[in-house]
């Protein structure tokens, strides 16, 4: 019987591969190891390898696809690797030889891949490529266009650790007051009653039967997954989330969010629009919270257990208590920073600074190829309506007078019209990328 988890030898999503760009590297980390995610010029698939050139330890997500070979190019002195990171190119060699001679040392660590779900998975254990090959992925039966789902996906990099991601996931009682107008009305929260239907190594299961039926599932490392039902005539709606350790302190969601019903509004509405309006307000709503709540957790842990620093007394808490028993029974209350040489130490300070705890472009906007695109096209669309004010107000000034009238007002009214729009461009929408400040008090 299996004692002990091994957090490397699972499959992670480390994004959904309509957010890569097939023609820039992008570096990740995963389980404190730096990750490069490319694609070969002449290849349907993306490759993961980890984040260093063999040469002189150069980045090589700061390099770049070469035009001819298709291979990644070290930007630091022009190395090449191809899928498999074997070096294939080394522009300084006065002989070529050197390359098969030293074949071995000269390659990068190459992890394994596929893409299945919309998603991008990779397997950290580098060693145990065999049994990556026959070890399924952890993925969502909701997320299947034959049984009639719809799901749009979003990432998003998190200022606090994985496990008080899993732990967050795994609390719907805090929903109607974290997310107060967002996802839920405080004035309406309820007792929660959870029954534990499986709990082991692999899987915990749980059920809410009082209110929407729920199953709660959480398959470690990183699926936790609810599955809703809506009504009597088979509507469901769930929430699959994936939860990334990247490093003490620091975790990614990779989310998907399926239902089997008003497929219409779901294809009409702008995946970027749904991101602004209601998934990144739902991240902010917990940031501030979760980040303080961990500093405050790691302090009180270094003497006593979390059995002693929570209170947790009601039924709503029951999906907390069984995965923090998982977590000291499988992975002895701790993540494995250490077989990567990375320090887990406690954070010196509470992070107070709302600016950068809810930093959206550089947590989410950045790696949505949605909101990239979105943002880029609203700035020109500001771009056009300041050049059409200019030109129709310098155009009208020059008008024949018995024209001004007749031709320029309109001009002119659209003009201005142009300008409300922009204001509301760079005064509201185009903020909403970046940075909106969550008060829980003015909910």
């Amino acid at each position: 019987m299996q004692t002990e988890f091994n957090f490397f030898q699972h499959w992670y999503p480390l994004s959904p591969v309509e957010d890569l760009d097939p023609e820039i590297p992008v570096s990740i980390t995963l389980l404190g190891m730096g990750l490069v995610i490319w694609k070969p010029r002449y290849s349907q698939n993306y490759q993961v390898f980890l984040d260093v050139c063999p040469h002189r330890l150069a980045p090589l997500s700061e390099g770049r696809v070469d035009e001819k070979t298709g291979n990644l190019m070290c930007s630091y002195h022009g190395w090449q690797f191809n899928s498999e990171g074997i070096c294939t190119d080394i522009p300084q060699a006065e002989n070529q030889e050197i390359i098969e001679k030293n074949r071995q040392n000269f390659c990068v660590t190459s992890l394994p891949v596929r893409q299945e779900n919309d998603l991008l998975w990779v397997w950290p254990d580098r060693k145990t490529a065999d049994l990556a090959a026959s070890t399924p992925l952890p993925l969502s039966p909701q997320i299947d266009a034959e049984k009639g789902f719809v799901w749009s996906s979003y990432v998003r990099d998190l200022e606090y650790d994985w496990e008080t991601l899993v732990e967050n996931v795994a609390d719907p009682s805090h929903v109607p007051f974290s997310h107060h107008g967002v996802q839920g009305n405080r004035n309406k929260a309820r007792p929660i009653v959870m029954e534990i239907l499986q709990s082991t190594i692999n899987v915990i299961k749980v059920s809410i039967s009082r209110g929407l039926p729920t199953i709660i599932t959480f398959e470690p490392p990183c699926r936790l997954e609810y599955e809703i039902s809506i009504g009597k005539d088979g509507k469901k709606i769930g929430l699959v989330t994936y939860c990334l350790p990247v490093s003490p302190g620091k975790s990614r969601i990779v989310a998907q969010f399926p239902r089997n019903f008003a497929k219409i509004i779901h294809r009409l509405t702008p995946r970027w629009w749904d991101h602004i309006q209601n998934r990144n307000l739902v991240l902010d709503g917990d940031m501030v919270l979760l980040n303080q709540q961990e500093y405050l957790l790691q302090q009180k842990q270094s003497s006593k257990s979390w059995k002693t620093a929570y209170q947790l007394p009601t039924s709503a808490d029951r999906l907390v208590i069984e995965f923090r028993n998982w977590f000291d029974k499988y992975s002895h209350g701790q993540l494995p920073w250490s077989e990567v040489g990375v320090s887990d130490s406690n954070n010196s300070l509470v992070n107070n600074n709302h600016g950068s705890l809810l930093n959206r472009y550089q947590q989410h906007t950045q790696h949505c190829s949605s909101c990239r695109q979105a943002l880029k096209n609203l700035k020109r669309l500001q771009i056009f309506l300041i050049t059409y004010f200019v030109v129709t107000v310098s155009g009208v000034a020059i008008l024949p007078d018995n024209l001004r009238i007749k031709i320029g007002l309109p001009l002119i009214i659209t003009a201005v019209l142009g300008m409300g729009i922009y204001a509301g461009l760079q005064f509201w929408l185009i903020p909403q990328f970046y940075f909106v400040d969550y008060i829980h008090a003015r909910k």
